[in-house]
């Protein structure tokens, strides 16, 4: 009897410890949003941060962790923070997009976060979602695979972040705040950072260049963050290859290469082999830019250092990067994206869909008093969605929902542009370059499939431009040149192992459509 009670006790320590695993730890957090004095570019100034720390700090989770964090805003400005890619099943309330999700956390004022981690592993990221503080609030999320589990790859040596940031000189809430005022176009950044750091080709910056200390024959997992507040990146390391493992917090198809192009709020996993001579090398990153709107055109480095007796060199080796407008380098590292759909990373794409919705992505602008604004023709430029500019609401979007509280958003957004043109002419008149303002929502049917094809337009000015999804990741199925064509560019969608992303770039003069299924109710948004 002893010996049956003996394992039947050892049994129950065993199946709890299977529950625990399954369901995953608990852990609490407590973050203070302050005002702290950094010194960049030859100059000091205060900026906000998360318990003084620029970038902030890091999140450590295994796949299905709970995190509770409270926020207390000891800062100038309401804020709110947002979970990047976390899916935040059936707690909406936790999701951050300020007056959509939840109203803004007032000066003075607290609120606490519960983030649940749920199908995620990989990288993502968490960020202000209000007015330009994301340029300061932001840091990374680490992943794990599940207790009991692994990569679907060898274990890396080490794990390191690689955030790629904006840096101004000025006030970042002052220069949104102008912008909204004047109607023109904010001022672009005064430099890009690798981890909070310029580098050396800036002034003052050399001797807090971020640097990465690495041993010869070692495998490093970089976990590759796009903060940067408007620019899509090229990322490179001088003399070594890149093998791309993941993006969004899922995994791909391995791609080795020699650069990435990431976009702003995407993330993305590579494996770097040191396996190179004992000696220093740039990592280097610098805009992709398609457009003609104003950006930042340097370049940011780092330096990937080996440990060993050597006698440094007196420069790194520097990389080769794509040049800033190189499209063909952005389509051919792109289009090698492919979920790694194995039998414990499987994908389910929808292949038919109960809802298209087919939206342009626009540059518009909106009437001055007098002309007296700096955008086109004295106008306001305003950003739409099917011709809509969207107006913050007086309370937050999900709350009216819940109390059925009208006159906050209409339901009438449309599956399709208002009327139609050549969208992507070259020519297109300014004069038709108005848009409606309002707040709109589309209403989607709980589990139902729904494709979302994104139509890049040249009204004021195209651009590549990154369409960010939350509550789901969506399956990236296809995108192309020119204006979409609903009969024949379906027939080239990748239905098999697209990858799943959250954050899917929109190519200029062109489309991206998406698959998803509408299955947590009461947060999907895109912006």
């Amino acid at each position: 009897m002893r010996k049956k009670g003996l394992i039947l006790e050892l049994l129950g320590f065993v199946l709890l410890e299977l529950l625990c695993i399954s369901l995953g730890e608990t852990y609490h957090h407590n973050w203070n949003i302050t005002e702290t004095s950094y010194t960049r570019l030859c100059s000091t100034k205060k900026i906000l941060t998360v318990n003084g720390q620029f970038p902030g700090p890091a999140l450590h989770v295994h796949k299905g962790d709970k995190v509770f964090i409270n926020v207390v805003n000891h800062g100038n400005y309401n804020i709110t923070l947002h979970w990047h890619g976390v899916k935040q099943p059936r707690n909406p309330w936790s999701d951050g997009p300020v007056y959509i999700t939840q109203c803004p956390i007032q000066v003075g004022s607290s609120f606490t976060y519960e983030i649940n981690f749920s199908t995620e592993e990989g990288t993502l990221w968490w960020h202000a979602h209000s007015d330009w503080s994301r340029a300061t609030v932001h840091g990374p999320i680490f992943i794990y695979p599940k207790l009991g589990t692994s990569y679907p790859f060898s274990k890396p040596y080490s794990e390191v972040p690689i955030i790629l940031g904006s840096w101004y000189k000025g006030d970042v809430m002052a220069i949104i705040e102008e912008a909204l005022l004047t109607g023109g176009e904010p001022n672009a950044s005064d430099a890009q950072t690798i981890n909070g750091q310029p580098g050396d080709l800036y002034s003052c910056s050399k001797a807090g260049t971020f640097k990465m200390q690495v041993q010869k024959g070692k495998i490093y997992l970089l976990r590759i963050i796009n903060a940067v507040m408007n620019e899509e990146m090229f990322f490179t390391i001088a003399n070594h290859s890149l093998t791309v493992v993941g993006s969004d917090g899922s995994y791909v198809k391995p791609i080795t290469t020699k650069y990435i192009m990431i976009t702003p709020g995407q993330t993305i996993d590579c494996l770097l082999k040191a396996d190179q001579s004992l000696s220093h090398y740039y990592m280097a990153s610098r805009a992709y830019v398609s457009g003609h709107v104003g950006y930042d055109n340097t370049t940011t480095t780092a330096i990937v250092q080996y440990s060993g007796s050597y006698k440094p060199p007196s420069s790194p080796s520097f990389p080769t990067l794509p040049e800033i407008n190189d499209t063909d380098s952005v389509t051919n590292y792109t289009k090698r994206l492919r979920s790694l759909a194995s039998k414990e990373h499987p994908v389910d794409v929808p292949k038919s869909f109960d809802t298209r919705i087919y939206i342009t992505i626009s540059v518009n602008t909106l009437p001055c008093v007098n002309s007296s604004c700096d955008g086109p023709n004295g106008n306001r430029l305003s950003a739409s969605m099917n011709n809509i500019s969207f107006k913050d609401p007086s309370i937050d979007i999900l709350l009216a929902y819940y109390k059925k509280i009208k006159g906050v958003y209409g339901t009438d957004f449309p599956n399709e542009p208002p009327y139609y043109f050549n969208f992507t002419s070259d020519d297109l008149s300014i004069n038709n370059s108005t848009t409606l303002v309002g707040t709109k929502v589309k209403v989607l049917n709980f589990n139902s499939t729904v494709e979302v094809v994104f139509q890049g337009t040249n009204l004021v000015s195209g651009e590549n431009h990154p369409m960010h999804l939350h509550g789901l990741s969506s399956y990236w199925v296809g995108s192309g040149l020119g204006n979409f064509n609903k009969t024949t560019d379906p027939k080239g969608y990748n239905l098999v192992d697209p990858p799943e992303m959250n954050t899917v770039p929109v190519p200029m003069s062109g489309w991206a459509a998406i698959r998803i299924r509408a299955d947590n109710p009461g947060k999907i948004s895109f912006d």
